[in-house]
């Protein structure tokens, strides 16, 4: 039987956005393996994980809705989903980010991080949307500022004070005893993890550090002209900083698909064009279809074309990046040869070849063309 995403989160069908989200909060802390050691914590958190997943994607959880399960979308949806990975090593998911969240909240005896740390998406365009620039929204996993208290940590009626631990220093220093006298050791305090700060109310739902896992929808302009590889810097939209710290920025890096037609070289576009015998002796112009919507491109045949010779039409080439020009396209040529000829094909073909002194090894005899004339 297909699983019920709502039972699972525990919400009514007609839970808001913003219901689901604090019922998933609530749930992955209770469920998440770090903390919960129960055999079967790790696969319920898995399959709370699914829930969150089709409810807090709007067209996920209509089709969910309709059908009572989420199959392929068709590309139908208005999301761009991207390969998330964390620039810091390893592919990310939300499991991750709840152990790095618990991670925070344990503050350690090593000094806490506050500042949010990059991160890096993938994302896949095709020639078409590089060559005309394109709005894509992208879908990730971060640790976000919590809504509840925006980002500071603390709860209602609270306040951030001095760590009575450290006196506000961050540091707290021992005395050990050894037959070499008094040794002095400073170490990070494990109260409030080096910042020499506290709060007296933390928020419930960040548990005071200010960030929650999310799953984040964040809309995109690539430029046209971008190339392989390139990468693009969204301030801001990386992990959050701890209790209202600098966030890290969101690097998306742009992959372009093969394209079935143009070969990309820079910003010159590279094609393949057919010719008949006929176009490349005469000469002639071939149109095709350029790479921006509903682009048409003539090339120029010369008289006396030869086969993979290469002519190039100025400016028709791939849209320059952050500029108004473009470079150019090149178009190989390949001179094709008809395989099944009329018979007034074949003897204007010959006369052309007697005209031209050829000596065809393949001319039909005497006897072979009255048995065509016969057939």
């Amino acid at each position: 039987m297909a699983v019920d995403y709502y039972e699972v989160l525990g919400v009514a069908k007609e839970a808001s956005d913003t219901e689901i989200k604090k019922a998933f909060y609530k749930k992955a802390r209770e469920l998440h393996p770090d903390v919960n050691k129960a055999p079967d914590a790790e696969e319920r958190f898995k399959a709370l994980n699914e829930a969150y997943d089709v409810l807090s994607d709007t067209n996920k959880r209509a089709q969910y809705d309709r059908f009572g399960t989420v199959g392929n979308m068709g590309g139908g949806g208005s999301h761009q989903y991207v390969d998330f990975s964390d620039l810091f090593g390893g592919g990310f998911g939300m499991g991750d980010l709840f152990s790095q969240f618990f991670g925070g909240a344990a503050q350690g005896r090593a000094a806490v991080r506050k500042e949010g740390r990059d991160m890096g998406v993938g994302l896949r365009l095709t020639l078409e949307e590089v060559a005309t620039g394109v709005k894509k929204e992208i879908v990730y996993d971060r640790l976000a500022p919590c809504e509840t208290c925006h980002g500071t940590g603390v709860g209602e009626g609270g306040q951030t004070v001095e760590c009575e631990n450290c006196h506000g220093t961050g540091r707290v220093i021992s005395i050990q005893r050894t037959f070499l006298g008094d040794m002095q050791t400073q170490t990070t305090c494990h109260e409030c993890g080096g910042t020499g700060k506290t709060i007296d109310i933390p928020c419930p739902d960040c548990e005071g550090q200010g960030r929650l896992p999310d799953r984040q929808h964040v809309t995109i302009e690539v430029p046209h002209g971008i190339r392989d590889s390139q990468q693009l810097r969204l301030s801001g939209y990386g992990e959050a900083g701890m209790h209202g710290a600098v966030a890290g920025d969101l690097i998306v890096t742009v992959r372009i698909d093969p394209h079935t037609t143009f070969q990309r070289d820079g910003d010159s576009l590279h094609l393949r064009v057919q010719a008949s015998i006929a176009q490349a002796s005469l000469g002639s112009t071939v149109k095709i279809d350029g790479i921006l919507p509903k682009e048409k491109v003539e090339v120029p045949i010369p008289a006396g074309c030869q086969n993979d010779q290469v002519i190039k039409v100025k400016g028709k080439g791939m849209p320059i990046f952050k500029r108004e020009s473009r470079g150019d396209l090149y178009a190989h040529v390949t001179v094709t040869v008809p395989k099944n000829l009329t018979k007034r094909q074949q003897e204007l073909l010959e006369e052309l070849a007697e005209e031209m002194g050829d000596v065809i090894t393949g001319k039909k005899s005497t006897m072979q063309r009255i048995i065509d004339v016969l057939s």
